[in-house]
């Protein structure tokens, strides 16, 4: 990727990879008439690991750095608060401190300079005496069913929400103007609070901006989207190259179906352009054969093509994504196994939690003998019972036999007439 790109390369490569651009005319304007870098900002709020589906933003990140933006990345603490506290108080700020560390890492990783790269943290100004009196300006304009409505894909829903949630949304169209940026970068999934964002941030006196939206890649197991509850769905960044050649393995891939395609996708929107952005050429996506010559792909097209001929299998494209999402994999493991730091980072933002097994413990059940002759006093006494002899004239010894003047109506049992009785059984 040249260091040095025209005003319109670089507006082509800022729109370029994306679902939707709202507002592009702003993004136009700072560049070709302000004539400086455009400034943007993605959140995350710092809740579980980040795995492999961040790499979908950050290979954003990464094009719109190459692209000469200045990037201020939120680290929103706060918000993974919020979010039906997902973190907890005091993991939040570890939690915060880790996501800086593997997102430079990552970056870093694909080839890419950071120095116009900027980490803020929320709760370094959203305790703010001015922002907290916009949050009052907001929330005094905004009815609870908006709120619900402009975070329903965000944030975690519940039949009895919690405020935090619905201030959630509120807060990230703040942060636009608090972070003082001309664009927004996120996924299709928060569209309802960048319009919430370009409704409600001019009644109270703040500019539109522009927002970038990824698409959504898909997981690869049965979920839409990679996801930190799912681990089928989802491989982490710091896994093992084992690890990862064994997800890939079971990770869903139909043959020939390239619709809903979470291996497809992954190379598509991750590796194709993370191929890009370590040199000049035009990406390929090699695909090595046992018997035969390797396929090789420059155009994403041609591969789902073949995929769909099933000229390309599952088996293949797997193997071949597991070599490259490994090879993009390995500066960041050594980066962390480096990084005393990171290591410390790391545990005391998701420590190890010991499950005591409880061990169950066994009831003394007495002396066998005394047991033994209770089991056949209680046998005992319900057999005479059945048999109509007094149970004060029999006595059950230790080894279960009977003894005294009844025990024979015991062991016999009742006559048949007696039984007959009993039964109440008539003569045919």
């Amino acid at each position: 990727m040249a260091a040095q790109l025209s005003p319109s390369e670089s507006i082509a490569l800022i729109k370029a990879n994306l679902a939707e651009v709202l507002n592009p005319e702003v993004i136009d304007n700072a560049i070709l008439n302000e004539k400086r870098p455009l400034k943007v900002y993605w959140g995350t709020a710092s809740t579980g690991r980040p795995h492999c589906g961040y790499f979908v933003p950050l290979m954003k990140i990464a094009e719109l750095l190459a692209a000469g933006c200045h990037v201020k990345i939120l680290l929103a603490d706060i918000h993974a608060y919020l979010d039906n506290m997902k973190a907890p108080l005091e993991l939040v700020e570890y939690r915060a401190k880790y996501y800086e560390l593997l997102i430079k890492s990552t970056l870093k990783a694909v080839g890419v300079d950071i120095k116009r790269l900027e980490f803020i943290y929320g709760s370094s100004y959203q305790l703010s005496k001015e922002y907290t009196m916009d949050r009052f300006k907001l929330e005094g304009i905004t009815r609870i069913n908006v709120a619900q409505k402009a975070g329903a894909e965000v944030v975690k829903q519940t039949d009895d929400p919690t405020l935090g949630g619905l201030i959630y949304p509120l807060m990230q169209a703040l942060d636009e103007q608090y972070l003082d940026v001309d664009a927004q970068l996120g996924g299709v999934d928060q569209r309802k609070i960048f319009t919430f964002a370009m409704e409600n941030l001019p009644k109270i006196g703040y500019s539109i901006r522009a927002h970038l939206m990824n698409p959504m890649v898909r997981g690869l197991g049965e979920q839409d989207k990679m996801s930190a509850s799912d681990a089928d769905s989802k491989i982490d960044l710091l896994d093992s190259a084992a690890d990862v050649e064994k997800k890939l393995k079971k990770a869903k891939c139909v043959p020939k179906e390239v619709a809903d395609n979470g291996v497809i996708a992954f190379v598509e929107h991750v590796v194709f352009r993370a191929i890009a952005l370590k040199g000049d050429k035009d990406p390929q996506f090699v695909v090595r054969r046992r018997d035969a010559e390797p396929l090789v792909y420059d155009d994403m097209q041609k591969l789902k093509d073949d995929y769909a001929a099933d000229i390309l299998t599952p088996q293949l494209i797997k193997a071949a994504l597991t070599t490259y999402l490994n090879e993009m994999l390995a500066p960041i493991r050594a980066d962390f196994e480096a990084s005393p730091e990171f290591q410390e980072v790391q545990a005391k933002a998701y420590p190890v939690v010991e499950v005591k097994k409880v061990v169950k413990q066994k009831k003394d059940k007495g002396d066998p003998a005394l047991r033994a002759a209770a089991q056949a006093k209680a046998k005992a006494a319900a057999a005479a019972k059945a048999a109509g002899a007094s149970q004060s004239d029999i006595v059950a010894q230790p080894d279960g036999h009977i003894e005294g003047k009844d025990a024979e109506k015991v062991i016999i049992g009742p006559s048949s007439e007696e039984l007959l009785k009993k039964l109440e059984v008539k003569d045919s």
